[in-house]
């Protein structure tokens, strides 16, 4: 049976509305180029407007997780959806300082709001032996719409960035479209009330209260320090060294295409393999590619750096959710979820400061040589801790299914 045939209609419909929604992401790709281009801000003062958007993204995950958990997936969806393309008309509009710097805030909120009930909205729908597959094809979506956002965004870029703004708005609002005609509510019912304690309050303090979970959170922010240069300092690099905006457009879609061409292939592959080795092969070779910034400044040589990391990005990417879905109790998905979304967004609001203030001081060398040792720590982190989170899973299931999964076997439910 092909995976096509195996998952459900509902989640075909989310892996469709991810893909428009990413076709018109342009806002955030093009960010500090728009300060320090359009704008005219400094590097530094970008990189800290593009902090707060990662601020608000770090807000958005635990908020939007409750969302998820209490008014239910779709709703929390087409809530995010509404005012995430409100918020990103008024970035686009703003030109005082205090104004873009609230607005980036406002829309790293809204903008991330609906992830934590999408990805609960997949665990719901999927059986666990398909989360991997599920997960890693919706990112095959999201990569999809980047790589057309990408070099679309590109040519844009050159002609009105206001127009990027309202092309993302637009497709936010499809996405919206797509899940109030043919999206169905999927959150379980809630669990019993525990001895003297409300269940929201429960609720939300059982993520914070897993150790194994919140261990493994630590490791995907480390992670996503790195990553996240991606967008922040890379193009800055790049500029620094003759890139135009146009161009940059064309080498970051390598990224898209790259997981286009090799995301459905690879996850057999991952699915084989235990999971910490992926999670580490996937820090190391980002940390890696990174690294490759700091000598190899032609298009051609920051696409092999491209390539390198894309090779991280498939190996780790779609392996988180599913962790985070077998650790977590059913109707308490979305506040999973929207903890281990923690990781992205603290890394998106560290990541620009961090990366801009090291690249301003200690120069290429140290900044890309940096990614490369973080990556390589990482990657060692995940071998140690990997033996507690499958004892966890065991404990947790009361039976070998989710070990099973965590060790790259095929376990059936």
């Amino acid at each position: 049976m092909s995976a096509r045939a195996s998952l459900p209609r509902a989640y075909w419909y989310l892996w469709a509305g991810a893909l428009v929604n990413r076709l018109g992401g342009f806002v955030f790709t093009f960010l500090t180029l728009y300060l320090t281009s359009e704008r005219h801000f400094t590097v530094e003062r970008a990189g800290l407007f593009a902090s707060l958007w990662g601020a608000g993204a770090l807000l958005a995950g635990p908020v939007g997780g409750v969302l998820a958990d209490r008014i239910g997936r779709r709703r929390a969806m087409l809530l995010a959806f509404s005012l995430s393309a409100a918020a990103m008309l008024q970035l686009g509009l703003a030109r005082a300082t205090f104004h873009i710097a609230l607005s980036a805030l406002v829309l790293g909120f809204c903008n991330d709001l609906f992830r934590p009930a999408m990805q609960a909205c997949v665990a719901d729908l999927v059986s666990p032996a398909q989360r991997t597959r599920a997960f890693g094809s919706l990112y095959w979506a999201v990569n999809i719409g980047f790589a057309g956002a990408a070099l679309l965004g590109g040519v844009l870029a050159g002609q009105s960035f206001l127009l990027l703004f309202a092309l993302d708005a637009a497709t936010t609002l499809a996405f919206g479209v797509i899940v109030f005609l043919r999206v169905p509510e999927t959150r379980p019912p809630r669990a019993p009330r525990l001895a003297g304690q409300p269940p929201e309050r429960a609720g939300l303090a059982r993520p914070f209260a897993d150790r194994v979970f919140l261990t493994f959170v630590a490791l995907q922010f480390l992670t996503g320090l790195i990553f996240q240069q991606g967008g922040v300092t890379l193009p800055l690099e790049m500029k620094a060294h003759g890139v135009s905006s146009q161009l940059y457009g064309t080498l970051i879609a390598l990224n898209g295409v790259l997981i286009i061409v090799l995301q459905p292939l690879s996850l057999r592959v991952i699915e084989r393999h235990r999971r910490a080795v992926m999670l580490a092969v996937g820090a190391a070779l980002t940390g890696l590619g990174f690294s490759l910034s700091a000598v190899l400044h032609t298009p051609p040589g920051y696409a092999v750096g491209i390539a390198v990391w894309t090779l991280g990005e498939i190996a780790f990417i779609p392996i988180g959710p599913t962790v985070v879905a077998d650790l977590a109790p059913p109707e308490l998905r979305g506040s999973y979820q929207g903890v281990y979304q923690i990781a992205f967004g603290a890394a998106a609001m560290v990541a620009p400061m961090l990366g801009a203030f090291v690249l301003g001081r200690a120069g290429s060398y140290g900044l890309w040589g940096g990614c490369l040792g973080l990556g390589l720590v990482t990657a060692a982190l995940h071998l140690v801790v990997a033996p507690a989170r499958r004892r966890h899973l065991v404990a947790l299931h009361a039976a070998e299914s989710g070990a099973a999964r965590e060790d790259g076997a095929r376990a059936a439910g």
